[in-house]
């Protein structure tokens, strides 16, 4: 009897772990969604679309891009809240997204409580950009002309809200300048708006920037990261242009999914997406466009790193005074 029950119990407990190892490995049985809430085009979605073919071999399914714009990025987020919590729909959540919830309390999502992180992916920093043939040289210069004429200048963003907005608030507020934000219909618009003569400057994210820069249509005059970017090592922060701890500001992307997510299947996600930005090659592709790996030491990590970053982005927009209204 005790060598019957002996046998009985220790195939159980095969049998148990067995179930568990299917349940894990089980995820993901057809393709995950990535629902990216920017333009086509757009470096965001550029980004995405670079690690996503290496992050479904990671994973053993294809990963499928599919870019909802609209409401700065609440409509991709508000989709994704209400989906199945299987992890077969993952939102490229950032910064944006508790800075509209921010702005916009009232909004019928939140960012902190309807969503499982599930890990990092990039950090980038938005760029000061003007036209690469107009007048001004650096920071210093659209400041001075600021000043000279009060209320003239012009700087535009992807929508109100946007790391892009709040870059350019950040540099109207500091340096005690008057300005009009131009709210564009995505960050794609920026460049066609510069080269146009639409606005004065504009602050797009790096993944943006930088290949405009590089490619001569545009000049960069500061970066909003903490340190000059390796691709850019002539161009100042905009720290060292104001001094002021609040000009330094990263937009960042990394995987959301739909709360109550399975913890295994937020973990198959996360392991996957951190041996693919282990990989050299991203990272060096990553840099290229001004932007850097973010690896999260666990779901639990970015977690705790969203609420911090809410508490900052709350203060930079008491600063500025930006109201969605």
């Amino acid at each position: 009897m005790d060598r019957r029950f002996f046998c009985t119990a220790t195939a159980s407990v095969a049998m148990l772990a067995v179930s568990r190892a299917r349940g894990a490995d089980g995820f993901p049985s057809k393709p995950v969604r990535i629902i990216v809430p920017y333009a086509a085009g757009g470096g965001p979605d550029v980004l995405m679309r670079q690690i996503g073919p290496k992050l479904g071999e990671a994973i053993g399914q294809a990963m499928v891009v599919e870019n909802k714009v609209g409401a700065a990025g609440v409509l991709a987020a508000q989709f994704v809240a209400q989906s199945a919590p299987d992890g077969y729909t993952l939102l490229m959540g950032s910064n944006t997204h508790l800075l509209q919830k921010i702005l916009q309390p009232e909004l019928k999502f939140d960012p902190l409580g309807e969503f499982a992180p599930v890990c990092n992916i990039a950090l980038s920093p938005t760029v000061m950009v003007v036209r690469a043939d107009g007048p001004y040289k650096k920071a210093e210069d659209v400041i001075a002309a600021g000043k000279a004429n009060p209320g003239k200048m012009n700087y535009g963003s992807g929508g109100i809200g946007t790391g892009a907005h709040l870059a350019g608030a950040t540099l109207v507020s500091l340096a005690g300048l008057k300005a009009t934000h131009i709210p564009l219909k995505g960050s794609v618009e920026i460049t066609a708006s510069l080269l146009r003569g639409d606005i004065d400057f504009a602050f797009p994210v790096a993944g943006t920037g930088v290949p405009q820069v590089k490619g001569g249509r545009l000049r960069a005059l500061a970066v909003t990261s903490a340190a000059r970017l390796k691709e850019l090592p002539d161009v100042p922060t905009l720290h060292e242009v104001l001094r002021n701890e609040l000009a330094i500001q990263e937009s960042w992307f990394g995987f959301w999914a739909p709360a109550k997510t399975p913890a295994d299947v937020i973990a198959r996600v996360h392991t996957a997406a951190n041996k693919v930005l282990s990989d050299p090659a991203v990272k060096a592709q990553f840099e290229a466009a001004g932007n850097s790996t973010a690896m999260s030491d666990s779901p639990q990590a970015f977690a705790a790193f969203i609420r911090s970053e809410n508490r900052k982005w709350g203060d930079i927009v008491k600063l500025t005074g930006v109201s969605a209204g």
